[in-house]
């Protein structure tokens, strides 16, 4: 007897990279170990030394096939030295998840995406140039005119359930045909490693409706909300006290830190971080108590509770996890350690 593992990676793409994944079987009582694919077909090596290695970093149970079946999370590594690829970001997250260990850091990402169908938002009229009502009926909506996608969602939160992430949300966003997801409480590598399973799980489970979920920060440009994914994030001195917050703040707002994490906050934030929409413009930092119109908003209950937690809500629907965990972590825990 045997099971299938379905091995799943991040490809070399640029700007954006793409999911890829690939089954195979192995026989029972064995676990799924190295494997090795086509790096000239996922931009990751050249035709003329085309292997690179999958290395497993994180299985769940298969909702999408069942029974023994199982997903497993791979990194990429170079052949014969099995070092960490040049498109691996998960090595250095790691690297500073296990140098900060001590803060205790947790996130909470809110994936936010968007859905399509023959080229438009789903639910948005097909014929012409037609728009839906503006938005504002959308956000948190009930009935057929302000929703589209909900059974897609609720297959995708089922199927995330199932495999065991640590699923804490979901909720239909401003746009119509545009939701999101939340992951978390979890660590600077376990939230990464559960955000980039549970976008997989929503692409394969979006293939059984027709429908394409798109991460893309701007889907439609003019006077519509962008995608982003929302960072929140706490240290242990920062769930014990308000001055931590307000020095997380600062960190992340001090001379050369704002240009790094934008650099590293996903393809496009020009279109999306405009200072309209509920968003900063990036050219701006500020933080705030209450404020989703800057660029770190510090939750109005975290203010009254003296200790809690901050919301970075710069961040792209797009981005890498692994790089905007490691950029928070090693920001804000670097100034505390200084």
């Amino acid at each position: 007897m045997a099971y299938r593992a379905e091995y799943i990676w991040i490809d070399g793409t640029e700007p954006t990279p793409l999911m890829r994944s690939k089954t195979k079987i192995v026989p029972d009582g064995d676990e799924p170990g190295l494997w090795n694919f086509d790096g000239s077909s996922t931009n990751q090596a050249e035709g003329s030394n085309s292997d690179c290695m999958l290395n497993p970093v994180y299985t769940v149970p298969d909702p999408t096939r069942g029974g023994n079946d199982v997903l497993v999370l791979c990194e990429v590594l170079l052949p014969e030295s099995l070092e960490p690829h040049s498109t691996n970001n998960r090595a250095a997250c790691v690297e500073i998840a296990d140098k900060f260990a001590d803060f205790e850091p947790l996130f909470g990402l809110e994936q936010e995406y968007t859905f399509f169908k023959d080229g438009r938002p789903l639910g948005w009229p097909q014929e012409g140039y037609y728009y839906p009502a503006p938005q504002g009926p959308y956000y948190c909506g009930v009935g057929a005119v302000e929703i589209a996608g909900r059974d897609i969602v609720e297959a995708h939160t089922s199927a995330c359930m199932a495999a065991g992430l640590s699923i804490s949300g979901t909720n239909a966003e401003v746009m119509l045909g545009q939701w999101e997801f939340q992951i978390g409480p979890c660590g600077t590598v376990e939230v990464a490693d559960q955000i980039w399973m549970a976008r997989y799980l929503l692409y394969r489970i979006s293939e059984d409706f027709g429908v394409n979920a798109s991460i893309s920060a701007k889907p439609i440009k003019g006077d519509w909300n962008g995608a982003g994914c929302h960072t929140n994030f706490s240290t242990r001195q920062m769930r014990e006290g308000y001055d931590a917050i307000i020095a997380a703040c600062e960190a992340l707002g001090a001379e050369g830190k704002v240009e790094e994490h934008l650099a590293g906050y996903g393809h496009g934030y020009e279109d999306r971080l405009t200072g309209q929409h509920e968003t900063a413009h990036f050219s701006q930092f500020r933080y705030g108590v209450g404020d989703r119109g800057a660029s770190i908003r510090i939750p109005w209950q975290v203010a009254r509770d003296q200790k809690g937690y901050i919301e970075d809500r710069r961040p792209n629907a797009n981005i890498d996890p692994y790089v905007v965990t490691r950029l928070m972590t090693n920001t804000v825990c670097g100034a505390a350690s200084a």
